[in-house]
Order: C-alpha cells, then structure tokens, then sequence
C-alpha cells in the first residue's frame, strides 16, 4: 500500500489498497493513514472515497470479524477499521450512508467484544450517536443488531454492553451508559422503555449499578443521573396508568362509555349489547352463556401470543374454544338443547322441545372456533337503529330495539340531584390529550353545606388564551423530568477477607479503631441499652458501616476460626448473636434523639398552624383554588377525574411536582452536550 502524506493520497489509491486483501501491518498502515485522510480532507474528498470504498472498508471489517484466528494483528486492524467508519460519519453524508449500508450495523455489534476495551468504547459511541441523531426507525435496527449479534454467540442480546460496564476502564463505562440510555429513553412508548430498561436489568445492570455509584467520575455521574431521572419517571407514569386502570375496573361500565363515546368503536359496542339481550331468559341458561362469552372475550383480548390478531382476516380466528364448550355445554346440556352434528361450537334446539321452534338460521362468522345461534328474531325495530352502521350479523334478522334510556345511541351515567344548588361542572373538550393533574377528587355527596368547593366560582378566571397555553405548556407528548439526588462514595479495597465485601471491611475497620473498646462490651452495651456509654454519633456510625444481617449470618459460621479472621469479621461474629440488630440499634437511636427532635420540631408545629390559619383566611390562596380547579378539570377532560367540584388540598403537592417537572425539563442531548 502507498506511505505517501495522507493529505496527499487520493481516494483511489486508498481504495486499490483496500482491495489488496491484505490482513498484515501493511493494512494497519493503510488504515491508520486512511483515518488521518478522512479527519483532515473536505467532505467531497470523503464523499469520493465513500462511493465505492465504504463498501471495501465493510468487507474489511466483515473479513476481519469471522476471522478465527484473532490475534494481535487483526484486532489492532478491527480498530482501526472503527476508527475509519467513525471518521467517515463524521458529517452528514457519511452518517447517512452508514445508515443506509444493512449490514453495518450488525457487523458493528459483531465486533462488540469487551475485552478489547478501546475498541468497544469507539463501537458503542458510534452506535450512541446513530441511536440520537439518526432515522425514526434506526432503534429498531440496532435492536435487531444486537440481537441477530447475540443469537451467533448464544448470549443475552444486551449482555456484552453491561459486560463493557465491569471494565475498569471509565471511558468504556461511561461510552456503555451511553448507548444503555439512548436505547432505553429512545421509544415514545412507555411500555417499550419499560421492557428494554428491564432486559437490561435481567441481563446484569441492577447488580452492576450499585458498584458505578462508587466511581468518582463527572461524566458517568451525568449518565447515571439520566438513567435514573428517566426510571424515575417512567414509574411515575406507570403507577398513574396503574391508578387509571384500578379506576376502570372499579367503574366499568363509566369507564367503557367515556372511552367509546363519540368514537367510531360506539356502534360495535352497541351492536354487542343488544345481541347480549337476545340470551334466552332462563335462570339457569344464562349464566352458562356469559361464561362462554366471557371466556371467548378475555383470549381474544388477552391472545396467546401477546400480539393482536390479524383485523384483516373475516373467517374464523384461529382460538380454540373446544375445552370451554365441553366445560360449559357438553357437561351440562340443558333440557331441550342437543350438540350440534357439525362438531363445531353451535349448538341447535332439539325439534319439538318448545312450543315455538325455528329453523336456526346459517351462522355469520365470529370472532371464535364457534357460535352460537339466537333466539327467534325479535319484533323488528324502531327506525333509529336504521342508521347504526356496524351490522348485527345475526343472519339476517332484524336488530333489536336500543336499550332502554339509550336514546339516540346517546348515553349518559345515571344522573344525581347534585347538593347545595351546585350546577354541573362544564365539559372540556382539548385539542391534545393532556398530562392528568392526579388530585383526589370530592365527591359532591362528600361535601357540607359550608365547604369551599360549594361557593368556588372558578368559571370567571376561564378564557381562550390560558386554555391554549395550558395545551401548549402541559400536552402529553412533552417529556418531563425531575432531579434527584446522587450518593457519591469513595471506593476502598481491602484484603484477606472471607465473607465482608472490602469496603464494607473498611469503613467499619476505621470505625472500631476510633472506639478501643473490645466486641463483647459494646455487645453488652446493645443489650442494656446503656445510655451512658452509648453515644448518638456511635449508633449512627454503627447503623451506617454495620454488615447486611445475610453476612451477619454468613460470619456466624466461622466462630470456630475467630482468630484466623480480620478484625472487622471477628466483631461482625460477635455480633451476630445479637437478634433483630439493626432494628434494635435504630430504636436506641430514637430514644437518644427524641427529646432533641421534641425540641426541634416545636417550633415548626407552631408555625405549620399560624401559617394554615393565614391560609384559611387567605382571599389570595382561594383564587388559587379555584384556577387550579378550572384548570384541572380542562386538562382532565375526558378522564375519570372529569369535571370536579373539589379536591383534596394534599393533590396540591401532585400538581406543583408534575408542574415543576414539565416546565424544568431537561433533554437527553443536554447531557451530551455537558
């Protein structure tokens, strides 16, 4: 290959020497000066050399990767073969020619391998910068990157990334928690972060993460804040769904019609509870058949295979429902009925068993391996039904009549004669769907006569322009965060230890020299709890190095080698006869503090009151009241939260922190940035 001054070499030469073959130093020369080419050339010289020598480069790294025999020579080139890739995506036609390359990206995650630490934190960062800045669907090809790189090695998919996060080498830990946070904050779908966030919990972080928040280091303190932050908050946005969901299935029928209201799925709704009217009435049959129907309901809600079925496909849904015909009909037919000869899951009125008998009509398709036929058809009905646009597909019959007090196919929750001359709250209508203010919401029969929320006037502060900025300011689509403290901690090392982590063996080390008092008395102390000796700096310290009660227990074993054991592990022996030691060390701590926290505390107690007095008084604090009602109930709208007269004054705390967390927004790219 040429040696000339990589300025000088075109783009040509480079690609006649990638097309050599060669895999010895003379391709870590061409390499290394390939790099230097593509940091200093313009982006023409890189776009020259891009048309046919990106494809070399790939067959180089794809050459060097399957090679078996990986020794010094081809693992220093699969380096340089990185560098050269990060140095060609270094501006917009490379990195849109990367992307644009299938196999790049799994020849990338092929060359993962942490014990070529260099190497790996180049890959990683690569693999970071195309996750942030790339196309909308690059996460999901570096997903099946990853995972098609993992399945050749028969390991977990994210394993070798949290494998790169046990390196001692800082800059391959931060560069890994990196690419762990681009993929994990990456989806808008909460349930998509939870499930990448949690595989990597499954695949070794959570054991790992405890072990970073020793390291002092600026950068990987930034990435681990963001991981936590965005944990934070995807729990915070689960437990309100969970909340939701807790709401619904207390409320079911409220719930289902304010989600199918005025929607497209309103007329199939219908159209399946008038079908539910056309069971037989019989004490004995229906339950029989709601059982089915509700078995039917919940697998194809709940499928098999955790997918949602094929909506294109108008035959029969491939679920078999043969054991629950046999559990619910074929045990227990009732009289007048017989199975049916098709040996599917109808089931036909023997001839002559009542005083009106029909042919059944053919069976439409159903979403199921069977149905079953109804009852004679009813009178035919009204003309309102004429326009109901989902058919009832019960083989040409005419459809029911609506249900009584749905006129209109309008329907509305049983109404109350609301209290103290309240009138109803109006009904907000959004734009965008809103992030939910959480208050606990007072029900209008919870409330007296003299209770704020009767008098509370919050439509005079309505207009058109807060509305918006309230839309603007708090739509569901913004992502927001909240800061939350670091613990930081020096790592310590200590040896010859058989059961104490080393730190632990430390810290505790220096604790007892700075006492001089031999184990068994300060066991005794313990016991009698003797307040004379025991200090509150010495129990807090204690609380603070003593071991886990697992390694108490584990130390319990080696009494018989007591003096072949460091010191720290002699006192965890020693103590480890002392039963419930921590919560016994805890309550000392409480009665050695209590008057001081009696002292400390009255002061603020006589301030909480005169300021809830100011508060009640307050003319201020009352409109508060009010434009937070207001505003609530707009962003509510639509919820279960709905249309409030009041809430609890504790939602306030709720309602300031999701304020604050929205409006004090950080991105992922800012930590970048820093």
């Amino acid at each position: 290959g040429s040696l000339k001054n990589s300025r000088k070499i075109s783009p040509q030469e480079f690609i006649q020497d990638l097309k050599s073959g060669s895999t010895d130093e003379r391709l870590v020369t061409c390499l290394e000066s390939l790099r230097v080419s593509l940091t200093s050339n313009p982006v023409s010289w890189v776009e020259n050399f891009g048309r046919e020598g990106l494809g070399l480069l790939l067959d180089v790294l794809e050459r060097l990767v399957e090679t078996r025999n990986q020794d010094r020579v081809v693992k220093k080139s699969q380096h340089k073969v990185i560098q050269c890739l990060r140095a060609f995506m270094n501006n917009k036609y490379g990195l849109e020619r990367i992307l644009g390359e299938e196999r790049s990206l799994l020849l990338l995650t092929k060359a993962i391998d942490p014990r070529q630490t260099s190497m790996m934190t180049d890959i990683v960062k690569l693999l970071s910068a195309m996750c942030i800045v790339g196309e909308e669907n690059i996460l999901e090809k570096i997903l099946e990157a990853v995972t098609a790189a993992a399945e050749e090695r028969n390991v977990d998919r994210f394993s070798p990334i949290v494998e790169g996060l046990q390196d001692n080498s800082v800059q391959l830990q931060v560069a890994c928690m990196q690419l762990i946070n681009a993929l994990v904050t990456s989806p808008d779908d909460l349930d998509f972060r939870l499930h990448i966030r949690n595989e990597f919990m499954r695949s070794g972080l959570k054991e790992i993460l405890p072990q970073l928040q020793y390291i002092k280091n600026e950068a990987l303190d930034i990435q681990l804040k963001v991981f936590n932050e965005h944990k934070e908050e995807d729990m915070i946005e689960f437990s309100h769904r969970l909340e939701d969901i807790r709401s619904e299935l207390e409320y079911p029928f409220e719930g289902q019609y304010d989600l199918l209201k005025d929607t497209s799925a309103e007329g199939y709704f219908l159209s399946i509870l008038q079908h539910l009217l056309l069971i037989r009435n019989d004490y004995f049959i229906r339950p029989q058949y709601f059982k089915l129907i509700e078995e039917c309901v919940s697998q194809i809600v709940l499928h098999r295979s955790g997918t949602d079925p094929d909506f294109t496909y108008r035959k029969r849904l491939d679920i078999d429902f043969s054991h629950l015909l046999g559990k619910y009909y074929y045990g227990s037919v009732p009289p007048g009925f017989l199975p049916s000869p098709c040996g599917d899951a109808s089931v036909v009125p023997l001839e002559g068993a009542g005083p009106h008998h029909f042919p059944p009509p053919p069976p439409p398709p159903l979403p199921s391996n069977g149905a079953i036929p109804p009852p004679p058809p009813p009178p035919p009905p009204p003309p309102l039904l004429s326009s109901l646009g989902a058919p009832l597909g019960f083989g040409g019959a005419p459809p029911p009549p609506p249900l009584p007090g749905l006129p209109g196919m309008q329907w509305s929750p049983p109404s109350c004669a609301l209290p103290f001359g309240l009138k109803p709250k109006k009904e907000f209508k959004p734009e965008v769907t809103m992030k939910r203010l959480n208050w606990s919401k007072i029900r209008p029969q919870e409330m007296t006569e003299s209770c704020f929320w009767v008098k509370a006037e919050e439509d005079k502060y309505e207009n058109a322009d807060m509305l918006c900025k309230l839309e603007l300011t708090f739509c569901c689509q913004k992502r927001e965060e909240d800061d939350f403290e670091e613990k930081k901690s020096i790592k310590k090392r200590i040896k010859e230890l058989k059961v104490l982590d080393p730190k632990i063996a430390q810290n505790l080390s220096i604790f007892l020299g700075s006492f001089r008092v031999p184990y068994e008395e300060i066991k005794m102390m313990i016991l009698e709890v003797d307040e004379t000796q025991l200090s509150e700096s010495m129990i807090q310290n204690l609380i603070k190095h003593l071991p886990e009660q697992e390694q108490l227990n584990a130390l319990s074993k080696f009494k018989n080698e007591y003096n072949n054991l460091s010191e720290p592990e002699q006192f965890g022996v020693v103590m480890s006869n002392v039963k419930r030691l921590r919560p016994r060390l805890s309550a000392i701590l409480f009665k050695l503090q209590f008057e001081e926290q009696v002292n400390n505390i009255k002061p603020d107690i006589m301030a909480v009151s005169a300021a809830c007095e100011e508060i009640k008084k307050s003319k201020s604090f009352s409109k508060l009241l009010e434009l937070v009602l207001l505003m609530g109930n707009y962003m509510n709208a639509g919820s279960r939260n709905a249309q409030t007269f009041g809430y609890n004054l504790s939602s306030l705390c709720k309602v300031s922190f999701e304020m604050s967390i929205l409006i004090l927004r950080f991105t992922f790219c800012f930590y970048y940035a820093t």
